[in-house]
Protein backbone atom coordinates (compact mmCIF):
# COMPACT_ATOMS: atom_id res chain seq x y z
CA UNK A 1 0.00 0.00 0.00
CA UNK A 2 1.42 3.39 -1.11
CA UNK A 3 1.75 6.00 1.77
CA UNK A 4 -0.98 8.66 1.73
CA UNK A 5 0.54 12.09 0.97
CA UNK A 6 -0.96 14.23 3.26
CA UNK A 7 -0.95 18.73 2.52
CA UNK A 8 -1.72 21.02 5.41
CA UNK A 9 -3.17 24.40 4.50
CA UNK A 10 -4.12 27.03 7.67
CA UNK A 11 -7.42 28.32 7.55
CA UNK A 12 -6.11 32.03 7.72
CA UNK A 13 -3.11 32.66 6.73
CA UNK A 14 -1.46 35.66 8.18
CA UNK A 15 -1.71 38.80 6.15
CA UNK A 16 0.71 41.57 6.05
CA UNK A 17 0.34 44.84 6.89
CA UNK A 18 -1.46 46.63 4.14
CA UNK A 19 0.49 49.29 2.18
CA UNK A 20 -1.43 52.36 2.33
CA UNK A 21 -1.40 54.46 -1.24
CA UNK A 22 1.64 57.42 -1.89
CA UNK A 23 1.06 60.25 -3.47
CA UNK A 24 4.86 60.82 -5.75
CA UNK A 25 4.81 63.98 -8.29
CA UNK A 26 7.30 66.00 -10.36
CA UNK A 27 7.79 69.03 -12.15
CA UNK A 28 11.11 69.78 -13.81
CA UNK A 29 10.89 73.18 -16.52
CA UNK A 30 13.37 75.38 -17.79
CA UNK A 31 12.64 79.04 -19.31
CA UNK A 32 14.60 80.93 -22.54
CA UNK A 33 14.44 84.16 -24.30
CA UNK A 34 11.29 84.06 -26.85
CA UNK A 35 11.04 86.66 -29.80
CA UNK A 36 8.13 88.17 -26.99
CA UNK A 37 9.76 88.02 -23.70
CA UNK A 38 10.62 84.58 -21.69
CA UNK A 39 9.15 81.17 -23.20
CA UNK A 40 9.15 77.77 -21.71
CA UNK A 41 11.92 76.11 -23.20
CA UNK A 42 11.44 72.00 -21.86
CA UNK A 43 8.57 70.65 -19.38
CA UNK A 44 9.01 67.22 -17.53
CA UNK A 45 5.83 66.07 -15.08
CA UNK A 46 4.91 63.14 -13.77
CA UNK A 47 2.47 61.68 -11.21
CA UNK A 48 0.19 64.18 -8.88
CA UNK A 49 2.06 67.06 -9.52
CA UNK A 50 1.13 69.23 -13.12
CA UNK A 51 1.97 72.78 -13.92
CA UNK A 52 0.14 75.51 -16.10
CA UNK A 53 0.91 78.52 -18.03
CA UNK A 54 -2.09 81.02 -17.50
CA UNK A 55 -1.86 83.81 -20.54
CA UNK A 56 1.06 86.54 -19.09
CA UNK A 57 -0.06 89.64 -18.42
CA UNK A 58 4.06 91.01 -19.30
CA UNK A 59 7.04 89.85 -21.23
CA UNK A 60 7.41 87.28 -17.89
CA UNK A 61 6.10 83.55 -17.77
CA UNK A 62 3.86 82.54 -15.07
CA UNK A 63 3.75 78.89 -14.00
CA UNK A 64 1.22 77.49 -11.42
CA UNK A 65 2.04 74.41 -9.86
CA UNK A 66 -1.27 71.80 -9.20
CA UNK A 67 -1.28 69.05 -6.95
CA UNK A 68 -4.21 67.11 -7.69
CA UNK A 69 -3.73 64.31 -4.86
CA UNK A 70 -5.39 67.51 -3.14
CA UNK A 71 -2.32 67.67 -0.12
CA UNK A 72 0.52 66.40 1.72
CA UNK A 73 0.64 63.44 3.78
CA UNK A 74 3.11 61.15 5.80
CA UNK A 75 5.27 58.88 2.73
CA UNK A 76 4.56 61.30 -0.26
CA UNK A 77 6.81 63.03 -1.63
CA UNK A 78 6.91 65.31 -4.29
CA UNK A 79 10.02 67.58 -6.46
CA UNK A 80 9.97 70.95 -8.13
CA UNK A 81 12.66 72.25 -10.33
CA UNK A 82 13.04 75.03 -12.42
CA UNK A 83 15.94 76.56 -14.22
CA UNK A 84 15.36 80.46 -15.79
CA UNK A 85 18.29 80.92 -18.24
CA UNK A 86 20.43 84.69 -19.00
CA UNK A 87 17.27 87.30 -19.07
CA UNK A 88 14.70 85.72 -18.11
CA UNK A 89 11.96 86.05 -15.62
CA UNK A 90 9.69 83.76 -14.58
CA UNK A 91 6.54 83.92 -11.90
CA UNK A 92 6.23 80.19 -9.60
CA UNK A 93 2.96 79.99 -7.66
CA UNK A 94 0.41 77.40 -6.37
CA UNK A 95 -2.83 76.75 -7.32
CA UNK A 96 -4.32 76.74 -4.76
CA UNK A 97 -3.21 76.67 -0.31
CA UNK A 98 -1.00 73.52 -0.05
CA UNK A 99 -2.54 71.28 2.83
CA UNK A 100 -0.28 69.09 4.73
CA UNK A 101 -2.91 65.95 6.42
CA UNK A 102 -2.33 63.65 9.12
CA UNK A 103 0.46 61.55 9.07
CA UNK A 104 1.52 58.22 10.60
CA UNK A 105 4.25 58.33 13.14
CA UNK A 106 6.88 56.70 10.91
CA UNK A 107 6.26 59.07 8.39
CA UNK A 108 7.41 62.30 7.23
CA UNK A 109 5.31 64.16 3.45
CA UNK A 110 8.56 65.24 1.57
CA UNK A 111 8.64 68.96 -0.95
CA UNK A 112 11.72 69.53 -2.06
CA UNK A 113 12.38 72.63 -4.49
CA UNK A 114 15.27 73.29 -6.30
CA UNK A 115 15.72 76.60 -7.98
CA UNK A 116 18.36 78.24 -10.86
CA UNK A 117 18.76 81.51 -11.87
CA UNK A 118 21.30 82.83 -14.51
CA UNK A 119 22.64 86.14 -14.98
CA UNK A 120 20.00 89.04 -15.78
CA UNK A 121 17.14 86.36 -14.67
CA UNK A 122 14.19 87.25 -12.41
CA UNK A 123 12.70 84.78 -10.10
CA UNK A 124 9.39 84.86 -8.25
CA UNK A 125 8.61 82.01 -5.80
CA UNK A 126 5.16 82.77 -4.53
CA UNK A 127 3.17 79.92 -3.18
CA UNK A 128 0.08 80.27 -1.65
CA UNK A 129 -0.20 79.39 1.79
CA UNK A 130 0.91 75.79 3.49
CA UNK A 131 -2.28 74.80 5.92
CA UNK A 132 -0.50 72.40 8.60
CA UNK A 133 -3.23 70.30 9.79
CA UNK A 134 -3.06 68.34 13.56
CA UNK A 135 -0.93 65.36 13.86
CA UNK A 136 0.60 66.38 10.20
CA UNK A 137 4.61 65.57 9.32
CA UNK A 138 6.19 68.03 6.72
CA UNK A 139 9.42 68.09 5.80
CA UNK A 140 9.78 71.06 3.27
CA UNK A 141 13.06 71.87 1.87
CA UNK A 142 13.49 75.12 -0.16
CA UNK A 143 17.21 75.61 -2.30
CA UNK A 144 17.42 79.10 -4.51
CA UNK A 145 20.87 79.37 -6.51
CA UNK A 146 21.70 82.60 -7.79
CA UNK A 147 24.12 83.98 -10.40
CA UNK A 148 25.74 87.48 -9.58
CA UNK A 149 23.27 89.67 -11.26
CA UNK A 150 20.45 87.51 -10.47
CA UNK A 151 17.45 88.73 -8.76
CA UNK A 152 14.61 86.95 -6.51
CA UNK A 153 11.47 87.16 -4.41
CA UNK A 154 10.76 84.53 -2.39
CA UNK A 155 7.59 83.85 0.15
CA UNK A 156 6.80 81.25 1.81
CA UNK A 157 3.38 81.42 4.00
CA UNK A 158 2.27 79.26 6.48
CA UNK A 159 -1.09 78.51 8.85
CA UNK A 160 -0.69 76.50 11.41
CA UNK A 161 -4.70 75.07 11.65
CA UNK A 162 -7.54 76.75 10.39
CA UNK A 163 -8.86 79.23 12.96
CA UNK A 164 -12.62 79.45 11.59
CA UNK A 165 -13.06 75.78 11.97
CA UNK A 166 -11.78 75.50 15.24
CA UNK A 167 -8.84 73.80 15.05
CA UNK A 168 -5.73 73.50 17.13
CA UNK A 169 -2.33 71.71 16.56
CA UNK A 170 -1.41 69.29 19.05
CA UNK A 171 0.77 67.39 17.28
CA UNK A 172 3.15 68.29 14.57
CA UNK A 173 6.16 67.26 12.94
CA UNK A 174 7.81 69.65 11.11
CA UNK A 175 11.35 70.30 9.40
CA UNK A 176 11.51 73.34 7.14
CA UNK A 177 14.44 74.68 5.50
CA UNK A 178 15.32 77.40 3.34
CA UNK A 179 18.71 77.89 1.69
CA UNK A 180 19.42 81.02 -0.69
CA UNK A 181 23.08 81.14 -2.40
CA UNK A 182 25.00 83.42 -5.13
CA UNK A 183 27.83 82.19 -7.04
CA UNK A 184 27.60 78.71 -4.62
CA UNK A 185 28.23 80.36 -1.38
CA UNK A 186 25.57 80.50 1.11
CA UNK A 187 23.51 83.69 1.48
CA UNK A 188 20.64 83.38 3.71
CA UNK A 189 19.62 80.36 5.71
CA UNK A 190 16.42 79.54 7.94
CA UNK A 191 16.04 76.14 8.90
CA UNK A 192 13.05 74.94 11.58
CA UNK A 193 12.78 71.89 13.21
CA UNK A 194 9.62 71.16 15.59
CA UNK A 195 8.04 67.81 17.24
CA UNK A 196 5.41 68.46 19.36
CA UNK A 197 2.17 70.58 21.18
CA UNK A 198 2.27 73.55 18.20
CA UNK A 199 -0.38 75.66 19.57
CA UNK A 200 1.14 75.87 22.94
CA UNK A 201 4.39 76.69 21.33
CA UNK A 202 2.77 79.61 19.23
CA UNK A 203 1.15 80.86 22.24
CA UNK A 204 3.88 81.90 24.11
CA UNK A 205 4.09 85.22 24.38
CA UNK A 206 7.93 86.16 22.99
CA UNK A 207 7.33 83.07 20.51
CA UNK A 208 4.19 84.24 18.41
CA UNK A 209 1.62 85.15 21.20
CA UNK A 210 -1.05 83.43 19.74
CA UNK A 211 -0.32 83.89 15.85
CA UNK A 212 -1.46 81.28 13.91
CA UNK A 213 0.07 82.04 10.52
CA UNK A 214 3.22 83.85 9.55
CA UNK A 215 5.12 84.63 6.73
CA UNK A 216 8.63 84.38 5.39
CA UNK A 217 10.04 86.87 2.40
CA UNK A 218 13.46 87.23 1.10
CA UNK A 219 13.61 89.89 -1.61
CA UNK A 220 17.59 89.66 -3.53
CA UNK A 221 17.87 92.74 -5.85
CA UNK A 222 19.76 95.62 -6.33
CA UNK A 223 16.87 98.08 -5.00
CA UNK A 224 16.32 96.15 -1.36
CA UNK A 225 17.74 99.08 0.49
CA UNK A 226 15.28 101.44 -1.76
CA UNK A 227 12.24 99.19 -0.37
CA UNK A 228 12.45 98.80 2.92
CA UNK A 229 11.29 102.53 4.33
CA UNK A 230 8.12 102.05 1.86
CA UNK A 231 8.23 98.07 3.02
CA UNK A 232 7.99 99.25 6.56
CA UNK A 233 4.93 101.59 6.18
CA UNK A 234 2.92 98.51 5.13
CA UNK A 235 3.56 95.96 7.95
CA UNK A 236 1.43 95.31 10.79
CA UNK A 237 3.24 95.75 14.55
CA UNK A 238 3.45 92.20 14.75
CA UNK A 239 6.05 92.06 11.31
CA UNK A 240 9.83 93.52 10.65
CA UNK A 241 11.93 94.01 7.94
CA UNK A 242 15.86 94.49 7.50
CA UNK A 243 18.09 94.64 4.92
CA UNK A 244 21.18 92.21 4.81
CA UNK A 245 24.56 93.43 2.85
CA UNK A 246 23.44 95.60 0.03
CA UNK A 247 20.85 93.76 -1.56
CA UNK A 248 19.04 91.22 0.81
CA UNK A 249 16.24 92.18 2.45
CA UNK A 250 14.63 89.52 4.84
CA UNK A 251 10.89 90.24 5.90
CA UNK A 252 8.87 88.23 8.69
CA UNK A 253 5.42 88.46 9.24
CA UNK A 254 2.92 87.07 12.91
CA UNK A 255 -0.89 87.17 12.20
CA UNK A 256 -3.51 85.88 13.72
CA UNK A 257 -5.18 83.65 10.62
CA UNK A 258 -4.60 83.66 7.29
CA UNK A 259 -6.98 86.17 5.97
CA UNK A 260 -5.43 88.72 8.41
CA UNK A 261 -2.12 87.50 7.27
CA UNK A 262 -3.13 88.37 3.70
CA UNK A 263 -4.09 91.47 4.48
CA UNK A 264 -0.52 92.57 5.32
CA UNK A 265 0.89 90.33 2.55
CA UNK A 266 -0.18 90.68 -0.89
CA UNK A 267 0.17 94.73 -0.62
CA UNK A 268 3.98 94.11 -0.37
CA UNK A 269 4.03 91.03 -3.22
CA UNK A 270 2.11 93.64 -5.39
CA UNK A 271 4.67 96.10 -4.34
CA UNK A 272 7.55 93.68 -5.28
CA UNK A 273 6.19 92.35 -8.28
CA UNK A 274 4.83 95.65 -9.85
CA UNK A 275 1.60 94.81 -9.39
CA UNK A 276 2.22 91.10 -11.56
CA UNK A 277 1.09 89.06 -8.41
CA UNK A 278 -0.61 85.67 -10.29
CA UNK A 279 -4.13 85.80 -10.32
CA UNK A 280 -4.66 82.59 -8.47
CA UNK A 281 -3.81 84.81 -5.14
CA UNK A 282 -6.93 87.16 -5.61
CA UNK A 283 -9.29 84.11 -6.15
Amino acid sequence: MRPAITLSTPISAPTAKPVQPRAIGRVSLSVKPGPRGSVLDSLRQSGSLRCLFPRPKSDGLEAVLVNTAGGITGGDRFQVSANVARGCSLTLTTQASERAYRAQPSEFGQMRTDLQVAPGACLNWVPQETILFDRSALDRRLTVNLAHSAKALVVEPIVFGRQAMGEELVDLRLRDRIKIRREGQSLFLDATRFDGHMAAHLDRPHIADGARAMAFLAYIAPDAQGQIDHLRALLPETAGATVIGDDLLVLRILAADSHTLRQSLIPILNRLTQHQLPRCWMI
